[in-house]
């Protein structure tokens, strides 16, 4: 079986990741990563790094069933959207009480992580939607999955893939935990991810144009607001990034008509500011 899976990668990477186009080099990485890691088998690392964020991280969620209530029902039209492209994914929507910390992050099996700071920091229900559309992007795109490939090499994760690596998996769920995977995202992961934060943002009825605004945000107050740093971090934002957001939206026609406060204020009333 091994060599099997290793035959297959092989002929996996001689036909994209050793040529000098993208397009066919993130194709070719994508099949990659659907080779070596199934859905139940990234679930699993989803599961793992959720302990390892309980137990080390010592993360604290949000235990008002309005505020959980309220992101749940803001992702669930995208992540409705997201898997029509990956229908294997059994998204798991989490609130984490740190309201210092701009963050979200998705990890493998579509956990998907928002911090209090997230919500306070949204001035729309469009900002916030298209934050967590880019996040479902990258579980869309496997780029956990292809930054394990890069950050362990193939033989490593084979034998993860095969079941026969118990300790390389729990060292990738500690990694993964701590941020050290996300930000291995490079330039086309994130171009992915914002092109399909974009798309399920407006199919779930948001102005995609919220990621752009919040984006801008982030930019105008990183050096007043440290905690904005956190997701600037390990998504590094620059106007050629933002330009090609705004084409994306144009080409497509991505249009929203939910680009209001809406309900998002009466939920930052009921969140510690500190």
């Amino acid at each position: 079986m091994q060599r099997m899976v290793t035959a297959l990668l092989t002929l996996t990477l001689a036909s994209g990741l050793s040529t000098g186009c993208a397009k066919q080099r993130v194709g070719a990485e994508k099949a990659l990563a659907k080779v070596l890691i199934s859905d139940e088998q990234e679930n699993q690392l989803g599961l793992q790094v959720k302990q390892e964020l309980e137990t080390k991280e010592h993360i604290k969620y949000v235990q008002d069933p309005a505020v959980v209530d309220y992101v749940r029902s803001i992702s669930a039209p995208i992540l409705s959207q997201a898997n029509k492209d990956r229908s294997g994914v059994k998204w798991k929507v989490n609130v984490i009480d740190d309201p210092k910390t701009v963050n979200a992050f998705a990890t493998p099996g579509g956990f998907l992580y928002v911090y209090t700071g997230l919500l306070l920091a949204a001035d729309t229900e469009a900002e916030l939607a298209g934050v967590m559309a880019h996040e479902a992007g990258h579980v869309v795109g496997r780029h956990s999955a292809r930054a394990m490939v890069n950050a362990y090499g193939l033989q490593a994760i084979t034998q993860v893939a095969l079941g026969q690596n118990p300790g390389t998996a729990a060292q990738i769920a500690a990694q993964l935990a701590g941020g050290g995977l996300q930000l291995a995202h490079g330039r086309s992961e994130e171009t992915e991810a914002d092109e399909y934060g974009a798309k399920y943002a407006s199919a779930a009825g948001f102005d995609p144009n919220g990621l752009i605004t919040f984006f801008q945000k982030l930019q105008k107050e990183q050096g007043s607001t440290p905690g904005v740093l956190k997701w600037l971090s390990t998504h590094p934002t620059n106007e050629d990034r933002i330009s090609h957001l705004r084409k994306i939206i144009e080409q497509q026609g991505l249009k929203g008509n939910r680009n209001t406060p809406g309900g998002l204020p009466a939920i930052q009333a009921r969140l510690p500011k500190q």
